[in-house]
């Protein structure tokens, strides 16, 4: 898997937003990515230093519309990117 397509986008949440004052960032990721890959990734893609890599694996939810379909989203994987004290990452890009 190439580095470029690891990395889906950065998740700009509540608890996002609450978690960057810690120096940590949500990113959604490839649900084949491992950590060092998404290290790697983040590191190359917006030029900080990464210190570690929490991931956790998200479960698509149940979804129905107003007739009797019913189906569900995808699942997904979310990481919880933590960067070296005073390192940022520019969320206007």
């Amino acid at each position: 898997m190439k580095l470029d397509q690891v990395i889906q986008g950065l998740q700009i949440t509540e608890k996002g937003t609450r978690l960057t004052v810690e120096d940590k960032y949500i990113f959604r990721v490839n649900r084949d990515a491992n950590k060092p890959m998404i290290k790697q990734a983040v590191e190359k893609i917006f030029k900080v230093h990464v210190v570690t890599v929490n991931t956790m694996n998200m479960p698509g939810k149940a979804r129905r519309e107003r007739t009797a379909n019913a189906g569900r989203t995808s699942d997904w994987k979310r990481a919880i990117v933590t960067l070296k004290p005073g390192e940022k990452i520019d969320l206007e890009k």
